[in-house]
């Protein structure tokens, strides 16, 4: 081989190692110039989205109107909705409570009855609203060695870090230790542990329960729960991290009480529509019912907060007024869920990078339209 060849050769593998590193390196997700739906609220809210962003959609509520924009996106676009998921395994609880099938002092002993491993164990006094105030003192993610190190290998590899079916959820929490107990600790597993009680007591899945009792009377179409890829529709989308690294769908298998469900803009409103009117099956769950405390942090402006089924209440400092608010994340998407009950209301933003957008959903609810 000449000289020239071989200067020619080289050039060539270098720019295809380049090319290959550029195509496989993350890229900084900007947000879409494809705008949709309400032109007025897309541009109020775009200078309040601070975070990495890309195909992002946005419904705004007041006086039983939903206004709807997005960024690339529609009201029709799929989302994983990541911890948003809990205020609807709190409604699920809250319409238990109201059909008298359970109530929130049950335990979860009454439940498991003879499938709880060890009769004297702390875990069989916890009740179902301790799970659902996140006070059970049950840690946030499961502390079996198989479950952390599945969970580790499949966050590094970008894909669903909950793998557990519904029965190793309960045996997780049976074997996790109690700490803190009584007093506000966020726990994914204490959630996951619900829902599926939840789902035992009432004899199906979790993912039929909530579909007959939340999803068909609100008509939310297109909102399911997966619980596995293998269930996903087709063409269901996947995000990205605030890197722009893509990420697999997270269903969450035993773990989609607490952050599996997917929706849309549009079906979100319709809850949300229905929450505002207290009209939604288990719309008690918004209540607050128990101080966060000192030093567990919160949203807003310095006020105090309160949690109730899940939902969390921030009361502004200066203003008075009260967010009630939910937030969610997962490998590739984010979710923001903010309503004013006493304004009538609500902000819903949902995207499909995982960098929460809960300022701008916060701020555009104080400002409104």
């Amino acid at each position: 081989m000449n000289k020239r060849r071989r200067i020619t050769v080289a050039a060539l593998s270098a720019s295809a190692v380049l090319a290959c590193g550029l195509l496989a390196a993350p890229w900084a997700p900007r947000l879409s110039t494809q705008v949709s739906g309400d032109a007025a609220l897309a541009e109020a809210v775009r200078p309040l989205l601070q975070k990495p962003a890309d195909k992002l959609s946005v419904a705004y509520l007041e006086d039983g109107t939903v206004r709807i924009a997005g960024f690339g996106a529609d009201e029709r676009t799929e989302f994983e909705i990541g911890s948003v998921s809990k205020t609807f395994t709190a409604a699920l609880l809250a319409d238990a409570v109201e059909r008298g099938e359970v109530t929130l002092e049950t335990t979860v002993a009454e439940i498991l009855g003879p499938d709880l491993r060890d009769p004297e164990a702390e875990i069989g006094t916890v009740t179902l609203a301790e799970l659902a105030s996140h006070r059970s003192g049950l840690p946030r993610l499961a502390t079996d060695p198989g479950a952390l190190v599945s969970s580790f290998l499949n966050s590094a590899l970008r894909r669903d870090p909950y793998t557990a079916p519904p029965a190793e959820v309960i045996e997780h929490a049976q074997s996790a230790s109690l700490g803190g107990r009584g007093t506000v600790a966020y726990s994914n597993l204490g959630y996951a542990f619900l829902g599926q009680l939840l789902a035992k007591e009432a004899g199906m899945d979790y993912a039929d329960l909530l579909q007959e009792r939340i999803l068909e009377p609100l008509g939310m179409k297109d909102t399911y729960v997966p619980v596995t890829a293998g269930n996903l529709r087709p063409d269901a989308p996947t995000g990205r991290a605030a890197s722009g690294l893509p990420h697999a769908a997270w269903t969450a298998n035993g773990g989609a009480p607490m952050g599996g469900i997917r929706s849309t803009t549009a079906d979100m409103s319709l809850y949300l529509q229905a929450l505002l009117a207290e009209t939604a099956p288990g719309s008690a769950a918004l209540e607050p019912r128990w101080d966060m405390g000192e030093g567990d942090g919160g949203e807003g402006d310095g006020g105090g907060e309160r949690v109730g089924l899940a939902w969390f209440t921030q009361v502004s400092s200066s203003s008075g007024r009260a967010a009630t608010w939910h937030n969610g994340q997962t490998g590739g998407f984010s979710a923001m869920v903010a309503m004013d009950r006493e304004a009538g209301t609500a902000v819903l933003i949902l995207s499909n990078v995982a960098a929460g957008q809960d300022e701008a959903a916060l701020a555009l609810l104080k400002e409104g339209l």
